[in-house]
């Protein structure tokens, strides 16, 4: 039996190449090509996909991995592939946590993309190359490298507050926050508050603005 597709892109030329890739393909079957997540959604009720070719943003908005997470989360889901041109690590996680089950670059080879397909309905983990290197290197640098306390200084400084409203809400000297913060910057690579919640959105440690 052939995998049944449905592609979600919201670039039409994107969708027809995706559908015109497919057909080529004995061994698959597009169910339809829709450009919005809450038409995915309908389509995936209703066509009952075996995979959904997953892009992140649309409109401007990424909205991929919330789309992701509620369509796993209905009863007998589909695999979700992601494919997109979006690949730091914030993504990538919060795509993989939201259930994807594989995710690939719009710059990989129509066999590849074809080959995740069927990976991905038969249960498996399809990652691009680059993915899988940028989760190892993840996972041999957790988030651990941060205390629980400097996760929650930076998060409040990613939230847009200052030292002194970090240090009411989390009753601490503001020399405690600055102390703080000196230890982050080291282990982040950077030497200012905008670059530490740059460097920690691009890593995954907390997440997209």
């Amino acid at each position: 039996m052939s995998v049944r597709v449905l592609v979600v892109d919201d670039h039409p030329l994107m969708r027809a190449a995706l559908s015109a890739l497919f057909e080529t393909d004995p061994t698959t079957e597009v169910v339809g090509a829709v450009g919005s997540p809450s038409e995915a959604l309908h389509h995936v009720v209703h066509e009952r996909p075996d995979v959904v070719l997953m892009d992140l943003q649309f409109d401007r908005a990424f909205e991929g991995a919330r789309a992701t997470r509620e369509i796993r989360a209905l009863p007998n889901p589909p695999a979700v592939l992601i494919l997109t041109n979006f690949d730091t690590d914030a993504d990538i996680i919060e795509a993989i946590e939201a259930g994807a089950a594989g995710y690939l670059l719009k710059d990989a080879a129509p066999e590849e993309i074809t080959g995740a397909v069927h990976a991905a309905a038969a249960g498996q983990t399809a990652l691009a190359p680059s993915v899988a290197t940028r989760l190892l290197t993840r996972m041999q640098q957790p988030r651990s490298a941060l205390s629980a306390r400097e996760l929650e200084v930076l998060e409040l400084v990613a939230s847009g507050r200052s030292n002194t409203q970090i240090a009411r809400q989390l009753h601490l000297s503001e020399t405690t926050v600055k102390s703080h913060l000196a230890h982050i910057y080291p282990k982040l690579g950077v030497n200012s508050r905008t670059a530490a919640v740059a460097a920690a959105r691009e890593r995954g440690i907390i997440g997209r603005a």
